[in-house]
């Protein structure tokens, strides 16, 4: 077998085109155009002139168009951050007036049951039930257990 490792071989770099290869592009047009041109140095520079303001036109045009479309870009997303704060802030503030509705609610519950409290220990107190020297009904020295093997109206 042949030894390939003598075998010439070619290296191809592949770069993506640029504005640099624009400009060079331009560049050697221009040369090719001075160089080839059958008219006068003045109509020469005239129409190069003109070349000019015409590639200055197109890129003031192209810049001021991306331009454009960058700050459009930028108001619809600060619009919509916008939009979400505000609707952040509104679900905060309902959010904040259900937990003081909730408050004044559960407070209202707590005095209602404290008054109820309140109002079962007076009442306890101030019956005559509970007066001193009195026998309590249901007082465990009035309770007689049923006999043995006797049925109760609770054993039914």
């Amino acid at each position: 077998m042949a030894d390939h490792d003598d075998t010439p071989y070619i290296v191809i770099e592949r770069r993506s085109g640029g504005f640099g290869s624009l400009v060079l592009g331009a560049m050697l047009g221009a040369a090719a155009g001075l160089l080839l041109a059958p008219r006068s140095g003045r109509d020469t520079r005239d129409e190069l002139r003109a070349g000019a303001l015409r590639i200055r036109d197109r890129a003031e045009d192209a810049v001021r168009g991306v331009t454009e479309s960058v700050q459009d870009t930028i108001g619809g997303v600060r619009g919509e951050v916008e939009d979400r704060v505000d609707a952040a802030r509104d679900a905060f503030e309902a959010g904040r007036r259900a937990a003081r509705e909730t408050r004044r609610e559960m407070e209202t519950r707590v005095q209602e049951v404290r008054a109820g409290v309140r109002g079962g220990i007076n009442a306890a107190r101030h019956s005559p039930e509970t007066e001193p020297g009195r026998p309590r009904a249901a007082d465990s020295s009035s309770v007689v257990p049923p006999a043995a093997g006797s049925e109760s109206e609770f054993d039914a």
